[in-house]
């Protein structure tokens, strides 16, 4: 009896996948530019090598096994990193001194992201870095794509199509216009805050970090009146210009957006994840080093003296 491990042929799992996607050897075929009978042949050695169906056959059409929708489901991660793997050795060859490319969406800041590759270019210290700056389905996108290698977001939603890892906590403080009544504040509390509406760049539901900021909120006991943000793609203090909202920052507390706003620590300091994007299984030194010298867990904070409790 063979005591090898089943290995899985990449040009069969190609096959295996335009079958499954169409329902059909023939229109597989056509779409693959084979004909029917190579289609055919080439699931049939895939099961020889699996020793199990992935398929059941019903006339022309085909339906997938219990094993085959196993195999399906993580066929899309496999060709992809192949794919990837193929195209950073062609582009190393081409282009020894290739750029780690970042995306971060507008919730964190240029300045966070660069403190945020300090590992990276301490290990890595001959290799260009390049960020740009995208809205999150862009940016997850691009990650999936291999546009970018590494996206950067806040919040720690289980990624569907991508690896992801929390990185760093920062602690969250208040934006107020200038004129705001709290802007004078040395230190407020989230109570306090909410009397007046948050600003946000997405609507609840509909962003993680919104539902992420509503839940800071509610676990200080209350739910403040949300207000989305018109003006897209700006840093998250400009959101509050003019306004006689809130809107949660990581800057840090004085003067910001040339006077017109008062950066606020708010008592208890709270605190935002952030959280990086990669594609599966592939390889990076600058992401290795990046993780490495992570600190995923939430750092101890001094309690901020407000004379009001918001627990």
């Amino acid at each position: 009896m063979d005591s090898r491990p089943p290995t899985v042929n990449l040009a069969r799992l190609s096959h295996f996948v335009a079958v499954a996607e169409s329902g059909s050897m023939t229109a597989a075929a056509a779409d693959l530019h084979l004909t029917q009978q190579a289609v055919s042949s080439s699931i049939r050695r895939l099961e020889r090598e699996l020793g199990v169906s992935v398929f059941t056959r019903s006339g022309r059409r085909v339906a997938l096994t219990p094993a085959g929708r196993t195999l399906r489901d993580g066929s899309a991660a496999v060709l992809a990193a192949a794919q990837d793997l193929a195209r950073s050795t062609v582009a190393t060859a081409r282009e020894p001194h290739r750029p780690f490319v970042v995306a971060h969406t507008p919730a964190i800041t240029a300045d966070e992201v660069f403190l945020a590759m300090d590992a990276v270019r301490a290990g890595c210290p001959d290799l260009p870095i390049e960020v740009h700056q995208a809205y999150p389905a862009d940016m997850t996108d691009g990650v999936a794509s291999g546009r970018f290698d590494l996206g950067l977001r806040r919040g720690v939603v289980p990624p569907t199509r991508l690896a992801g890892a929390v990185i760093s906590y920062d602690v969250l403080h208040a934006a107020l216009a200038a004129e705001h009544p709290l802007a004078d504040r040395a230190v407020v509390t989230i109570r306090e805050l909410s009397e007046y509406p948050l600003t946000v760049w997405a609507p609840p539901g509909a962003s993680f970090y919104t539902d992420y900021l509503l839940s800071v909120c509610r676990r200080a006991g209350t739910d403040p009146r949300i207000r989305v943000n018109t003006v897209q793609g700006t840093t998250p203090a400009t959101a509050v210009v003019g306004t006689d909202s809130f809107a949660f920052v990581t800057q840090q507390p004085g003067s910001a957006v040339g006077g017109r706003v008062r950066i606020v620590a708010i008592a208890g300091a709270p605190q935002a994840p952030v959280q990086a994007l990669w594609r599966e299984h592939t390889v990076s030194e600058a992401r290795r080093v990046l993780l490495e010298g992570a600190t995923p867990t939430l750092p101890p904070v001094r309690p901020l003296d407000s004379g009001h409790p918001d627990q």
